[in-house]
């Protein structure tokens, strides 16, 4: 119960946020009747106004009500490649709309709690966008579930609640891997991407779905999980086995980088003794030697169409339901990391 003497005198709308366990900017969400609050946080709002008597400054009021848009991206990607990739597409996108970003950035592998995406989505945004894997990561739309937030998913399948934007994965590890048939390759190691990801799976779809019916593929798989690390292991693996491939396709770049690297340590030749081949032509793609055939992924047209998506959605009067998703176009980049082979 509240005394007379615990009710400080004029109160604020920080002291509203201190009674409620919630920043300033929750407290003027729930004053102006925006979206991005849960009801047990919009109820315990209500109550601390109550409480304070407290009464809305107008000219902070006019200021929140303003036509800014804030929006919020999460990430927590293993490859710098691509993120530099992803966040150049939003900071360009967010420039031309006019609108201001927010960043949380997580380890790689990390996932937020629920409190801190409660107090990040809390601080006022007027969207999210998810980079690569949190999109599909089931604690973080669990979450989301609870706010009225429109969100844009990238590089992700079948997400309840958000848009997602990504390619057609299968589609494109399917033309990698018939280009590695085309040039006469059927010792073929495969280096799937990390097993959270929907894509990972996608992408080896893709690769099954090109050889089969040929004859006499032999395949090697190891585990990766789209980081350089995990792709000097997967090498070892797949050149220590008792016939190595002549050809092998991972899931990323970065990971094809650190193939090419294992490679040259133990004096193979590259693309004459192994053929090397990614996915995503990240800067990771052309800064070895030789530089790598890989799948053009447009990381930076798919993370300014993710941010366009959320800011036509933050407009007034207008739907905030999950679009479906926006599929843009790969292709295949044929550089120096590829050669036709014999066939004993």
């Amino acid at each position: 119960m509240t005394t007379p003497s615990q009710v400080p005198a004029g109160a604020t709308i920080k002291d509203v946020a201190a009674r409620a366990g919630v920043s300033p900017m929750t407290v003027s969400r729930v004053i102006n009747n925006k979206p991005g609050v849960g009801q047990d946080t919009r109820e315990k709002v209500e109550q601390a106004i109550a409480e304070l008597s407290y009464t809305p400054n107008q000219a902070a009021r006019r200021l929140v009500t303003s036509s800014e848009v804030l929006i919020g991206v999460i990430y927590s990607n293993p490859s710098a490649a691509f993120m530099s990739e992803f966040l150049t597409g939003v900071f360009e996108e967010a420039s031309n709309r006019g609108v201001r970003l927010v960043l949380m950035r997580f380890a790689a592998g990390d996932v937020p709690t629920s409190e801190q995406l409660e107090r990040f989505i809390g601080s006022g945004l007027s969207g999210l966008v998810l980079a690569p894997p949190l999109g599909e990561s089931l604690a973080v739309n669990a979450v989301l579930a609870k706010y009225d937030l429109p969100v844009t998913a990238v590089g992700a399948y079948d997400v309840p609640n958000a848009t997602c934007v990504r390619i057609d994965d299968a589609a494109a590890a399917f033309e990698m891997t018939q280009h590695l048939l085309d040039l006469g390759h059927r010792r073929l190691g495969f280096v799937l991407g990390s097993p959270n990801q929907a894509a990972s799976a996608r992408r080896m779809a893709g690769f099954h779905a090109a050889i089969s019916g040929v004859e006499g593929v032999q395949v090697s798989l190891a585990q990766g999980d789209f980081s350089y690390a995990s792709g000097l292991l997967a090498g070892e693996l797949l050149l220590n086995v008792p016939t190595p491939p002549t050809a092998i396709f991972a899931s990323s770049d970065d990971m094809a980088a650190a193939i090419v690297s294992v490679a040259h340590r133990r004096s193979l030749d590259v693309p004459g003794e192994l053929s090397v081949v990614g996915f995503d032509d990240t800067t990771a793609a052309v800064t070895l030697w030789p530089e790598l055939t890989t799948v053009h992924q447009p990381v930076r047209k798919l993370a300014a169409e993710a941010l366009g998506i959320i800011v036509d959605k933050a407009q007034p009067n207008t739907s905030r339901q999950a679009r479906p998703p926006r599929i843009l176009e790969h292709s295949l980049i044929k550089r120096h990391s590829t050669a036709p082979i014999e066939q004993p």
